[in-house]
C-alpha cells in the first residue's frame, strides 16, 4: 500500500526521534552513572531502540531514520527523487526533537551521545571501518526489504545489526552509519569537530549497497 507523503512524513519524524533517544539516550544515561552499565547496555538499547521504531513505522515510510539510508533506497530504485525531501526534512526534525528530549530529559552528559572515531587508528582505517558497518547496515536492511519472508524479521535484522556494529566497531570509527543520528548532537553540544567522517562516509556505503542492489535486483524494485 502506497502512503500519503504527510504520513510517511510523521512516521519518519517520530522514528528518528526514538532512533536519536535510543542511541544517544542509551550513552548519556550510562555516561550519568558513571559508564557503569557499559557497551553491552549501550547496544542492547539500539537494539531495542530501533526494533521498536521499525516495527512501529516500517510498514508507513519503510524506516529510513537515516538520511544515507535514504539515499540507499533511492539508488536502489525503492523510492523516487521527489521523495527525498520529505524523508530528509522529517528526518532533520526528528533528529533535533530527539536531542533536545535527551539534553532536557535525561540529560547533557557524554557530549549528548556525540560519535567519535578513535584517533589511535589511522584516518583511513577508521573511515573504512564507517563504510563497512554501513554496508552492513544497509545491505542488512536491502535484504529483509526484498526478502519478503523475512518481513516480520525486518525489526529485529535491522536493530541487531546496528546494536553489533556499535559494539564492534564502535571503539574504531564511532558506528553512526546515520549522517543525522551525528549532526544534532554536534551541533547543539557545540562540538562539530568530527562531522567531516559521519556526513561523508555513511552516504558512500549506503550508495555502494544501492548500485550493487540496482544492477542485481531492479526488476524487483518497486514500481510507483
Amino acid at each position: 500500500m502506497k502512503y500519503s507523503n504527510l504520513i510517511i512524513f510523521v512516521s519518519e519524524l517520530l522514528g528518528t526521534f526514538g532512533l536519536l533517544v535510543a542511541a544517544t539516550g542509551s550513552i548519556v544515561y550510562d555516561s550519568s552513572l558513571g559508564n557503569t552499565l557499559g557497551p553491552i547496555f549501550v547496544a542492547a538499547i539500539h537494539f531495542l531502540g530501533l526494533a521498536i521504531v521499525v516495527y512501529a513505522f516500517g510498514k508507513y515510510s519503510m524506516a529510513h531514520f537515516n538520511p544515507a539510508v535514504t539515499i540507499g533506497y533511492f539508488i536502489s530504485g525503492y523510492i523516487k527523487a521527489k521523495a527525498l525531501p520529505v524523508y530528509f526534512v522529517a528526518q532533520a526534525i526528528g533528529a533535533f526533537l530527539g536531542t533536545f528530549f535527551v539534553k532536557y530529559v535525561i540529560g547533557s552528559y557524554a557530549e549528548l551521545g556525540l560519535n567519535f572515531p578513535n584517533y589511535s587508528y589511522s584516518i583511513p582505517l577508521f573511515y573504512g571501518v564507517e563504510i563497512i558497518a554501513t554496508i552492513l547496515l544497509m545491505g542488512v536492511i536491502l535484504t529483509v526489504v526484498h526478502i519478503k519472508g523475512l518481513n516480520k524479521l525486518t525489526g529485529i535484522a535491522i536493530g541487531g545489526i546496528i546494536a553489533l556494529d556499535v559494539y564492534f566497531l564502535g571503539p574504531i570509527s564511532g558506528a553512526s552509519m546515520n549522517p543525522i543520528r551525528s549532526l544534532t548532537p554536534a551541533i547543539v553540544s557545540g562540538i562539530p569537530d568530527d562531522l567531516w567522517l559521519f556526513l561523508t562516509a555513511p552516504f558512500i556505503g549506503s550508495a555502494i549497497v544501492g548500485v550493487v542492489y540496482y544492477k542485481k535486483f531492479s526488476k524487483f524494485k518497486y514500481q510507483e
